[in-house]
Parts: structure tokens; C-alpha cells; sequence
């Protein structure tokens, strides 16, 4: 007999290795209109969260100005490369992958310093 799984809004997996399976059509496209929905959710949430951290570019590179500091700090990337190496080994994400997310990530904020120092430059802040 398949093993049916009913999902609530918030109701996910514990494990990747679990079989899903289905009794019939309307339960899988169910699933799979609430697993979208959860998706988009999600996208949602991420864009408010890389909003909010690229908001924190002005206060850094305004501090990194006042203290001599370059907009590139290898320590600081370097410790955030070996925190997201640990949390993607212990999720079990692919760590190559969650890398180059964490790169965009950073690369858009060194370009928001850049632009902040630039206009600070220029007498607009």
C-alpha cells in the first residue's frame, strides 16, 4: 500500500530520505501547489533578508572609511566561506552552490560600499 503524506502550511520533511508516494492525482498536485506556494514565500522572505543586508553597506563603509579600512577585509570573507562551508556540510546542501550565493551576496555589497564611498565623495552624504 503507498504511503500517503499530508502537508500543512508549515509541515515539511525531517529528512531527504523519505519516499513520497501518492494514492492518487488531486493529493500530488495538492502538494505540489502548497510546496509552490511555501516557494514563493520563501522568495519573498529572502528578498526582505538581502534587502535588509545590504542596507547595513552604508554604516560598514562609512566605518571602513573613518578607519582606513579597505572595502575588501580577506579575514571577514574568509571566516563567512568557512561558517557557510560548515552550515551547508551540516544541512546537507551542496556547499560549492551555497558558496557562490554567499559570493553574489557579498559582491553586492562591496558594489553598495563602492557607490556609498563614491557619493560620500562627492558631498552627498
Amino acid at each position: 500500500m503507498n504511503k500517503l503524506y499530508y502537508y500543512q502550511f508549515g509541515d515539511f520533511l525531517k529528512s531527504n530520505d523519505e519516499t513520497i508516494s501518492f494514492e492518487n492525482r488531486e493529493d500530488a498536485e495538492i502538494l505540489l501547489k502548497e510546496s509552490r506556494k511555501r516557494i514563493d514565500e520563501i522568495d519573498n522572505a529572502l528578498f526582505d533578508l538581502i534587502s535588509q543586508r545590504t542596507s547595513l553597506a552604508k554604516g560598514i563603509a562609512l566605518s571602513k572609511d573613518y578607519l582606513g579600512m579597505p572595502i575588501y577585509d580577506k579575514s571577514r570573507e574568509d571566516a563567512i566561506h568557512e561558517k557557510v562551508e560548515r552550515l551547508s556540510e551540516e544541512n546537507g546542501l551542496d556547499v560549492d552552490i551555497i558558496d557562490q550565493i554567499v559570493n553574489m551576496l557579498t559582491m553586492l555589497s562591496k558594489n553598495e560600499q563602492k557607490e556609498i564611498l563614491r557619493r560620500n565623495v562627492n558631498g552627498q552624504y
